[in-house]
């Protein structure tokens, strides 16, 4: 696969750059111990420098396994550098044009494509090969490019499923949802559960779109909205090869007017709606929307919230198609780490998927699916007690997931796809003439990146 080096102009000043942001984020140095098994394929002392985004408790969690680590491998210390999701990642790209990048790192999973093909991240093909069984693991495929080479290691998985108020639907006498619904059934769903100030639903003559006090189904942009209707109508945005539009279709037109025909019904949020909201993600945990489609972050704010709800697989499309999204957060190794430091990284790599008491210890944080199969399938994951009760859905929904048409621009299309979507789903414009807008300026972000490599 070729790779789009950074401009030697844009090097320059990223590395300018990097000596004055270094200083925002939070770099510690983690406790290095020399007890313990050394478990490392070399004697050789090495440092490496371990990046992550920081999650809130979960960075207590982060920094104790990396200790456990060091004690394993007293050949290996390991510095860390951590920040907020935004800054991390803005600091992470001024790192790379620089030359001072990580020697590994955790991505967010939509950003892995972008870091292999601008010649960043190290081609992990041949190790994966060799030291996992690959049959054993989430989310590995996830991060393979179009020629076989993977290019990361998941660290933790998203996937989406249909989230659903069990006090909402007990209260209006619907039947919950199950894996036998389609996107029409929601609907009709949706609309015995939308209510007005009067407490109309949206099935009434009377009900005022206006004054809507609890909707269906919140709808929240590509992960939480768009894209599974999207594809589940057959449609999406980028053909196979990732590198060519395919937003003007008449699957994609299909799905869109069921989404718009929704918004108007005041079934599903709209944009505007969202705005009277603190975050975009509010509507379900504060009980204002009877349905999500949620990744399994989700959760957590839910069961911070008291929300009695559970999950159930997403609807099907009018053929019966199925779509999950999924995002394998993933540890990358910088291509520009030494071979010695590129190898104790994978050392920690491996330690993290490998090792049963890694992946149970981060597992009971409850923030995203256990990489590995026989962690995920457990009673520690299924059975915690917490809700929701069918987690079994997040795990059948693998037979059906795919990443988010993720590639070395996805954060340029996505955005100039969503401009013209909101659009639609504003009434500002038609279904038509937003996909073709879409289908023209996704494909001008798609050839500006690839025909200059």
């Amino acid at each position: 696969m070729s790779k789009v080096r950074w401009p030697r102009l844009v090097l320059y000043l990223f590395a300018l750059f990097a000596l004055v942001l270094s200083a925002c984020s939070n770099q510690t140095e983690g406790d290095a111990e020399q007890d313990g098994d050394n478990d490392s394929t070399s004697e050789e002392q090495v440092e490496i420098t371990l990046g992550f985004y920081s999650s809130g408790s979960a960075d207590q969690k982060m920094e104790e396994l990396i200790n456990k680590f060091e004690q394993a491998h007293p050949n290996i210390k390991v510095k860390t550098q951590n920040a907020p999701y935004s800054q991390f990642f803005q600091k992470l790209d001024t790192q790379i044009a620089g030359g001072t990048a990580p020697d590994v790192w955790l991505s967010d999973g939509v950003f892995v494509q972008k870091y292999a093909e601008r010649g960043a991240a190290k081609d992990l093909t041949e190790w994966i090969n060799n030291d996992l069984n690959k049959d054993e693991y989430y989310g590995l495929d996830f991060n393979k490019d179009a020629d076989g080479k993977y290019w990361a290691v998941p660290q933790g998985i998203q996937i989406g499923a249909l989230f659903y108020n069990k006090d909402m639907f007990d209260k209006a006498g619907v039947d919950y949802p199950d894996d036998s619904w389609t996107w029409d059934d929601l609907k009709e769903a949706g609309a015995k559960l939308t209510l007005d100030a009067n407490d109309n639903d949206a099935n009434a003559s009377s009900f005022d779109t206006s004054t809507v006090k609890q909707f269906g189904l919140t709808f929240f942009n590509i992960t939480e909205g768009w894209m599974p209707v999207l594809k589940s109508y057959g449609g999406g945005v980028l053909g196979d090869e990732l590198k060519n539009s395919i937003v003007d279709s008449t699957e994609n037109k299909e799905a869109m007017n069921w989404i718009v025909d929704g918004m108007e019904r005041g079934i599903l949020t709209d944009p505007a709606d969202l705005q009277a909201f603190q975050s975009p993600m509010s509507p379900f945990p504060s009980e204002t929307a009877a349905m999500r489609i949620g990744i399994y972050a989700r959760v957590l704010a839910a069961n911070e919230t008291g929300v009695n709800y559970d999950v159930t697989v997403l609807p099907k499309g009018p053929s019966g198609e199925r779509f999950s999204p999924v995002i394998a957060n993933s540890w990358i190794i910088s291509e520009s780490a030494s071979d010695v430091k590129a190898q104790a990284a994978w050392e920690w790599i491996k330690y993290w998927v490998t090792e049963d008491k890694v992946q149970r210890e981060w597992a009971e944080l409850g923030e995203a699916v256990p990489v590995k199969k026989s962690v995920a399938n457990s009673d520690l994951f299924l059975g915690s007690g917490e809700k929701p009760e069918n987690k079994q859905a997040f795990l059948d929904s693998f037979d059906f997931a795919g990443t988010l048409d993720v590639n070395a621009v996805w954060s340029e299309w996505v955005k100039v796809f969503g401009d013209n979507v909101n659009r639609a789903f504003l009434g500002e414009t038609s279904v038509d003439d937003a996909l073709e807008e879409a289908d023209q300026e996704v494909q001008k972000v798609l050839d500006e990146f690839y025909n200059n490599q």
